[in-house]
């Protein structure tokens, strides 16, 4: 037993990693708090489940109650609303909401297309495989954009000892309470470090009885379920060379460490790409995290959860009302149905019990309305209106209607794009790149050294591009039509349908695939002419058929006569 308990020793340049990575980890928490004192109230207010979550070593026992102090669920109604509305506009699961694009001169090259949607559709393939969970974990950092104006999606290779082997990405929605940010002097967030809590045999799982120090042997033989601190950390490595193929040719370093033995649980890794796509929703100067639409409204949430308890204090006295009686003692009030109050009334008929005034309820709820309009606007939820208010419009109408308005949130969810679905592509294709799952790339891109940019195609941004091609239809429509009133077809000549065609199609995210090449266009254009010809044949066989009924006739009565359309014989020079 004392072999099995002694534990994990790290060497000497473990341990001053260690020391260097938690100096970090403790600065870290120290410009974080303040921000978490205003996590904790929002929580408080519209997502207690993530109450208490917010401070390195707070522990929440499960079971526990967190709901006593919200009084109203307007904003908790507000978030659910947000939510879907986010996810709607910016990562819809029945659309495809982002493409891979190269420079303009390389995208000429219709091999490169073709290569970079086959590579989209993969990725929209194994993202959304039950296996990796991305639509799950990704309602819920949409759930933490709203409440607390952050989130942290990390993406991983899936475990195959659990799976049979299977290949696959695994995607964790990390909460905001475990992860520790840090930027470089680009804004761009380089360095993170996530607390988080895993039992003794959780550890040995992950990774591996040899590397748990004493204290989790110890706690593995009692089959304890105390669970214990540990550190991912992830930052840039300072000694990286590009040249080298180990974990230092990789820039950035992952340290896993168990806070109780100060050990190092595996052997120190690295990472191509930052293994976490972190998504802010607004930022204030000189800060690291965002703020959310729950910081923006934060005095309106309090304020209204405090107008509810005045509403319902108000209510309950209009319900059940004080009464005032004299105080001679001559009766005691039965509020019973049907009862009867002997001494109610003086001799000449006037009551002797009142009510206590209860207060104008009207007031109060107009009062809560007004609040609830700002939450309403702030979280988007005005959005949600569009069916209730339209309902004898079609599917595709109510579409394009809540894209116009969509349009008016784009400023402010545009940076979801650039941010958050930036970083979880570029860790998406590095992974399955690794697996060896992508198609090879045509030459014109390997020469490019395989450079790539990712688009937004969601439809938040495709409501805008849609004016492009709307622009277009009208500018036909009006030159048609003038066509039209002059009968001068001439006018629709400055369209140039064989270079809108295709963009329209591609401003409308159709597949390269299914745009016709310009062989194909142009052995189509051969196949039309040639049909052309048959038919004109055709339609004259009729006419040269008479004609030559006709000729045939006029020979036969005067064999010496010529056939219309021969050449007549010349006379002959003197």
């Amino acid at each position: 037993m004392a072999d099995r308990t002694q534990g994990y020793v790290p060497s000497d340049e473990e341990v001053q990693l260690y020391r260097d990575d938690y100096r970090l980890f403790t600065e870290l928490q120290l410009y974080r708090n303040v921000f978490a004192a205003q996590w904790e109230e929002a929580a408080r207010l519209i997502l207690p489940t993530s109450l208490n979550t917010f401070y390195y070593g707070a522990y929440n026992f499960p079971g526990m109650k967190k709901t006593a102090e919200q009084v109203d669920a307007s904003g908790a109604l507000a978030l659910s609303q947000f939510v879907a509305i986010v996810d709607s506009l910016v990562t819809p699961k029945n659309q495809i909401w982002h493409g891979l694009k190269a420079d303009p001169t390389i995208m000429k090259n219709r091999d490169v297309r073709e290569y970079f949607d086959d590579v989209r559709d993969i990725l929209f393939d194994y993202r959304y495989r039950p296996i990796g969970n991305f639509h799950g974990q990704n309602t819920n950092n949409w759930q933490s954009l709203g409440a607390f104006g952050n989130a942290t999606m990390f993406v991983d290779k899936l475990d195959s000892r659990w799976h049979h082997g299977s290949k696959g990405l695994r995607y964790k929605g990390v909460p905001l309470g475990e992860t520790f940010y840090g930027e470089n002097h680009q804004g761009i967030v380089t360095i993170m470090i996530r607390w988080f809590r895993r039992t003794a045999q959780q550890a040995a799982e992950a990774f591996g009885f040899e590397r748990l120090p004493g204290t989790l042997r110890t706690a593995l033989d009692k089959q304890s379920q105390t669970p214990f601190d540990f550190l991912h950390v992830v930052r840039p490595r300072e000694d990286y060379d590009p040249r080298r193929l180990d974990v230092k040719g990789m820039p950035f370093a992952s340290r896993y460490w168990c806070v109780a033995g100060e050990a190092m649980m595996a052997p120190e890794g690295g990472f191509r790409v930052f293994p976490y796509a972190v998504s802010r929703y607004d930022q204030t100067p000189g800060e690291c995290y965002g703020r959310g639409p729950a910081q923006l409204v934060l005095p309106g949430l309090k304020t209204l959860n405090a107008m509810k308890r005045t509403f319902l204090k108000v209510g309950h006295r209009i319900a059940d009302p004080v009464y005032l009686i004299g105080d001679d003692g001559l009766m005691s009030l039965d509020q019973r149905p049907g009862a009867i109050n002997p001494g109610g009334m003086s001799a000449d008929g006037k009551p002797l019990v009142g009510k206590l005034v209860e207060g104008n309820i009207q007031v109060t709820l107009e009062m809560m309305q007004e609040e609830r309009s700002i939450i309403d606007n702030t979280f988007f939820t005005p959005l949600f209106k569009t069916l209730t208010d339209h309902p004898d419009m079609t599917a595709t109408q109510v579409i394009e209607l809540m894209n116009e308005r969509g349009m008016l949130i784009a400023p402010t969810l545009g940076r979801q794009h650039s941010e958050y679905v930036g970083g979880l592509v570029e860790r998406e294709i590095d992974l399955l790149s690794e697996m060896g799952v992508l198609p090879p790339m045509p030459p014109a891109l390997k020469e490019a050294r395989g450079e790539y940019q990712i688009t937004d195609t969601s439809p938040l941004s495709m409501a805008a591009k849609a004016n492009q091609l709307a622009g277009f239809n009208r500018w036909v429509s009006q030159l048609h039509e003038w066509a039209s009133v002059t009968g001068d077809m001439s006018i629709l000549d400055p369209v140039n349908f064989e270079n809108a065609t295709p963009d329209a199609g591609r401003i409308q995210n159709v597949q390269e695939k299914w745009i016709s090449t310009p062989q194909q266009i142009q052995a189509k254009e051969k196949n039309r002419a040639a049909a052309q010809q048959r038919q004109a044949a055709n339609e004259a066989a009729p006419g040269q058929a008479q004609l030559l009924t006709a000729q045939a006739k006029i020979q036969k009565l005067n064999p010496g006569a010529q056939s219309a359309g021969q050449p007549q014989p010349q006379p002959q020079g003197v």
